[in-house]
């Protein structure tokens, strides 16, 4: 896929999570968003490198 801006939903589709994870992980675990306004965006590429780092593990956390 190429690198480009991707949008709540579609991140919440490319790696099968609900928008309260994506909230979750952006807030908890420092997955890489930016905000343009009020509307969430995400580069496919940082995404990928974030999940790969293993950030996005949930070893139980409430």
């Amino acid at each position: 896929m190429e690198d480009r801006w991707l949008k709540i939903n579609e991140i919440c589709d490319y790696l099968n999570v609900t928008r309260e994870t994506v909230y979750k992980w952006t807030r908890k675990r420092g997955m890489p968003e930016h905000r343009v306004g009020r509307r969430w965006m995400f580069k496919h590429d940082q995404v990928d490198q974030w999940v790969e780092s293993g950030a996005s593990v949930d070893f139980g956390e409430k």
